[in-house]
């Protein structure tokens, strides 16, 4: 099976794994192929140095971005959300996490953090700037260090998603009217006019005969990954406007749980899935209702239940605080390469709860959610197949 791994797992912060992504080399050769020329008319004496220092400044680039996403899961976690990853990649970085219970401060408060650990660091980098004399190469690692964390922290800053700023904005329009669809919407929105003024802004000095082309096509690319992300909101805030009419209750069947190493003899008896959890207290099968039959009775004291379970895709779970929930908190689980056939859904356990801190309440199977949506669609007057 292919692995599904995001990357090289470096380190592990509170518990959450970090991973430099599959796709960071590129921007890490993009650094030293822009850097290492203007490095190396600076100070032609230095020779194959100058791109050694263009390395040494996309290290210190992805020790940034670590930074900030680490700022996001550590806030994240304090807010009460569950951190799965941290990933540095081609595009910066990504904190994944599951917040059933998320309200509007603490999303603006995860996502604020995140551009101020770069100002942080630029203010750092700038104190360090002072106490120091000379142009070489440690003086000029340094200066990048400092200009690039805090264009970073400032450009995070901007009122559009995907930006940190755009979760803001999400956040306060969440808060104002209480729909966080509408908030979505509206940060999207508002990413997509960011992205038209980073064109504008770096075509106006092209325009003037001032600029170059190259930086007019590196900010274009900025813009298109910007307008994705933004476009990515304005859909997904769409269609949970559409789907808030849907609760998780009305597509939920009731589950139970237990051990994988549970014999076929001692599963609860009933009606429900038995859903089995690892060593760790995390859902890694089903057992049907039923499927215990296909087991001679004399042999259910020695066959494990894992021997007659399904096993679970990995990431088809979801966290949901509440079932009367819109259905918008299980969909992630139906997402990946691979399309479950069924997501299991946890939640938030007691205080006294074992260490995975969620506990199995039921399943939503692929085929009651189809069948949910299509007959809300039709409720509305909707065609799914075209939207």
């Amino acid at each position: 099976m292919p692995s599904t791994s995001p990357g090289l797992k470096i380190a592990t912060l509170r518990g959450v794994p970090v991973y430099i992504g599959r796709s960071w080399p590129i921007i890490a050769l993009v650094i030293v192929a822009l850097f290492g020329p203007q490095v190396a008319r600076l100070h032609p004496e230095w020779g194959a140095g100058a791109y050694l220092l263009a390395a040494a400044y996309a290290v210190l680039l992805l020790v940034s971005v670590l930074a900030h996403e680490a700022a996001h899961a550590v806030v994240g976690q304090a807010c009460g959300y569950r951190v799965n990853r941290i990933v540095a990649d081609l595009w910066g970085g990504h904190t994944a996490y599951d917040s059933p219970d998320a309200t509007p401060g603490h999303s603006a408060l995860v996502a604020v953090v995140g551009p101020l650990t770069n100002l942080v660091l630029a203010g750092a980098g700038w104190f360090a700037l002072t106490q120091s004399s000379g142009d070489g190469a440690g003086h000029l690692l340094l200066l990048a260090f400092t200009f690039s964390n805090g264009f970073v922290g400032l450009f995070n800053l901007l009122p559009g998603l995907p930006l940190d700023g755009g979760f803001i904005v999400d956040a306060l329009v969440w808060k104002v009217t209480g729909s966080r669809a509408k908030g979505m919407k509206a940060a999207g929105w508002c990413g997509r006019i960011v992205a038209v003024a980073v064109v504008l802004w770096a075509l106006v000095p092209v325009l003037r005969g001032e600029g170059s082309t190259w930086n007019l096509m590196w900010f274009a690319l900025i813009a298109m990954f910007l307008w994705r992300g933004a476009s990515t909101a304005v859909t997904v805030g769409t269609n949970r406007e559409f789907l808030s009419g849907i609760r998780v209750a009305q597509v939920m069947r009731p589950a139970v749980s237990a051990a994988a190493d549970t014999p076929v003899s001692a599963l609860p008896e009933g009606p429900d899935p038995v859903v089995l959890l690892g060593a760790s207290n995390e859902p890694v099968a089903v057992v049907p209702p039923g499927a215990h039959v296909r087991v001679p009775l004399e042999q259910r004291d020695r066959v494990p239940a894992s021997a007659i379970a399904e096993t679970i895709v990995s990431g088809a779970t979801a966290i949901v605080a509440d079932t009367q929930a819109d259905i918008t908190a299980v969909l992630p689980g139906f997402e990946g390469d691979t399309t479950p056939q069924l997501v299991v859904v946890t939640q938030p356990a007691p205080a006294a709860a074992p260490p995975h801190g969620e506990q199995v309440i039921g399943v939503v199977l692929l085929s009651d959610l189809e069948r949910a949506l299509q007959a809300h669609a039709g409720a509305q007057g909707r065609d799914l197949r075209t939207t």
